[in-house]
């Protein structure tokens, strides 16, 4: 809490405000990647960056909140990204469902109001994360059914990360639209509600996907390239801001609340 009031302080003061230009009545919409919130693992793992301390996560979270910011999911945030509202809100978006998201993401979101989306592995749902393991990542448990519905039920939104986390851009045009048809039909009928949102894994795409996921009903998507989202991007292949470990709390509001990264936008489709 003490870190969080010392930014907003700083930011209060201009400091940041005269090296970065502030975010202020711009359809610039920033798309925060997470993938889990847990206890970093020791110091070389493989991916150790890929996991942001709960602590980090809720210090990020109170300085967007303290200066006006609502935390969105993709499906609340659309109307913002086509241009067709406007206001102070940033996008939160968790890929591959980890278990330690739903245990520690989730009650600080709950608490400032804010929504989330979580992009599921349907075919690994209560399982781990396998498709790491070859990599010599550490085993990660993902949310059951249960958590999913929990938070769902919660008002946040479950997206689809594909059946089996796999590259796209290796399968056949055929094999693409049944890993994002599958795991669409997977996880509705789990919810029984409509899921709207996809994410590529390892974003990984090619055009070939990026229909697939139109061709599926989907109504946007999300890759790993870099920058804000503008109301003229492609929806199916929107960038995003990566929020990693070792992001200290001005390096985050650079990232957020400034044009940073859209100066180092690598938008390809």
């Amino acid at each position: 809490m003490r870190l969080v009031n010392c930014c907003i302080n700083a930011v209060c003061i201009g400091y940041l405000l005269a090296i970065f230009q502030v975010l202020k009545g711009k359809c610039m919409v920033p798309i925060l990647m997470y993938h889990q919130i847990d206890q970093p693992p020791a110091r070389g793992a493989y991916l150790r960056g890929a996991t942001v301390h709960p602590r980090r996560f809720a210090n990020q979270m109170l300085l967007l909140k303290r200066l006006g910011y609502q935390g969105l999911s993709l499906r609340d945030a659309l109307p913002y990204i086509r241009g067709e509202q406007q206001g102070k809100v940033f996008v939160l978006t968790f890929d591959d469902g980890y278990k330690n998201v739903f245990d520690y993401a989730r009650p600080i979101l709950n608490t400032l109001g804010f929504t989330a989306t979580n992009f599921v592995v349907s075919g690994l749902i209560g399982g781990m994360n396998e498709w790491m393991f070859a990599k010599g990542s550490l085993p990660a448990q993902l949310m059951n059914q249960d958590e999913i519905l929990q938070w769902y039920e919660q008002g946040h939104e479950i997206g689809s990360h594909t059946v089996d986390h796999c590259y796209l851009s290796e399968l056949s045009a055929q094999e693409q639209l049944q890993q994002v048809s599958q795991s669409k039909a997977d996880l509705e009928d789990l919810l029984g509600d409509t899921v709207s949102s996809f994410c590529y894994p390892y974003g990984d795409l090619d055009e070939r996907a990026i229909f697939a996921v139109r061709q599926a009903g989907y109504r946007c998507a999300v890759a790993t390239h870099k920058g804000l989202a503008l109301d003229e991007d492609n929806l199916y292949a929107l960038p995003r801001i990566s929020i990693i470990r070792s992001n200290h709390i001005v390096r985050f509001y650079q990232k957020v609340a400034t044009t940073l990264e859209h100066r180092r936008r690598t938008v390809f489709w």
